[in-house]
């Protein structure tokens, strides 16, 4: 499968009326093994790819050190589209990281508002549409569906705004209209904030659940009913892998 042929099944998984859940790898072997579970797509998380590294999330890695690490990755399953964790974008352009990414052999992205690389600041509502704009502008000007998902740290920094869930929806508004094709408001605390949110956009949603535990909104059910489009991991798939490994091996010290 080419790389636009995989991208666009990539933007087609996002609209098929049910959820599509894109458990997070970090290396070419647990691309490998979620991609033999017979999931049909695979996202990178940057946290997960920077541990697997000896690196640091929040931009510790360089833009080379992630590339190569989605590459590795890419190429480990030619047939699997996988959408990447780019963190606010390394400091590139869009044009250049759209150019990168689609040689590393990924097909979408993640883009968050915080720019941990400049102490951590929150691009403006304005700011960050224009980074995702360029973004889509970019993946077109190529002639690729690149599923760009805009991520707002709104949750996280909620003491920053009087309404965090409102903050939000201003910001993923801006990213839909500037060209977003999936929105990502992490940390929404409950199931009546994220239906707030699906109520006030347009696009697909995506949310982060434990794949133990299930999400602040619920289980894999509940987020299906409630017509969430798009289910990630994050850090949490390897984080919870862990405690299996040390108690598979303890036995043996």
């Amino acid at each position: 499968m080419d790389i636009s042929a995989k991208a666009t099944r990539l933007l087609e998984l996002h609209h098929t009326g049910t959820t599509l859940v894109l458990p997070n790898v970090w290396d070419a072997w647990s691309a490998r093994a979620v991609a033999d579970a017979g999931f049909g797509a695979l996202s990178i998380g940057s946290h997960p790819l920077a541990d697997s590294r000896g690196q640091g999330d929040n931009e510790d890695m360089s833009l080379d050190d992630a590339l190569d690490g989605v590459r590795r990755i890419c190429s480990a399953v030619p047939d699997v589209p996988v959408t990447a964790d780019m963190e606010a974008g390394y400091g590139a352009t869009p044009a250049e990281l759209i150019e990168r990414l689609l040689e590393a052999g990924a097909v979408g992205l993640n883009i968050e508002d915080t720019v941990h690389s400049e102490g951590g600041r929150l691009r403006s509502v304005a700011e960050h549409a224009d980074y995702i704009g360029g973004l889509r502008q970019a993946a077109d000007a190529a002639g690729v569906d690149v599923v760009v998902n805009a991520r707002t740290d709104a949750f996280i920094k909620k003491d920053q705004f009087e309404d965090p869930a409102a903050e939000a929806i201003t910001r993923l508004l801006a990213c839909e209209e500037a060209g977003a094709r999936c929105t990502y408001p992490v940390g929404a605390p409950d199931a009546e904030t994220l239906q707030r949110l699906l109520d006030a956009l347009a696009g697909p949603v995506n949310v982060i659940a434990n794949p133990r535990k299930g999400s602040a909104a619920g289980s894999l059910e509940d987020l299906q009913t409630m017509g969430v489009h798009r289910v990630t991991f994050g850090p949490l798939l390897q984080k919870e892998l862990a405690p299996d490994l040390a108690a598979l091996v303890a036995p043996w010290k």
